[in-house]
């Protein structure tokens, strides 16, 4: 028995809705650094929760509403929160995956004040009826 296949179905096998350049959007932004200040103690950690993350779908242009929670341990810096949430700030009109959201957050936050662990978790909430949950750690792990 052969398969028919729609027009509509073809032609966006033949063109895909999202693209490479979908994926890396946002990933060339120059983010402010996050400041931070000098660490007086050992072995504790540190949560920092944003229940009001807002970003926007490179590919809609439809805003992201979610939850960013970072929890890591402090080595020599701690990050100064004001400065933290401005950074997060710089999300609200840009373009950008909720996967790299996570993934850049960490990265900068790694850059910032070299922790001895970080987990950045995104808890982005539904469109369409799906909802996103996202985790990157430090250290990442050994290819």
């Amino acid at each position: 028995m052969a398969t028919t296949t729609s027009a509509s179905s073809a032609s966006s096998a033949a063109s895909p809705r999202y693209t490479d350049e979908h994926a890396r959007a946002g990933l060339d932004t120059v983010f402010p650094e996050i400041e931070t200040w000098e660490n007086q103690f050992a072995g504790y950690e540190i949560l920092i929760d944003d229940p009001e993350f807002t970003s926007v779908c490179p590919k809609t242009g439809l805003p992201d509403f979610g939850v960013i929670q970072l929890r890591y341990m402090p080595r020599h810096r701690c990050l100064e929160l004001k400065s933290y949430k401005e950074y997060l700030f710089c999300y609200r009109n840009l373009g950008i995956f909720q996967e790299n959201i996570v993934n850049q957050v960490l990265n900068d936050v790694v850059k910032a004040c070299d922790p001895i662990w970080a987990h950045v978790h995104g808890n982005f909430r539904p469109r369409g009826g799906i909802s996103t949950l996202v985790d990157a750690r430090w250290p990442r792990p050994k290819k």
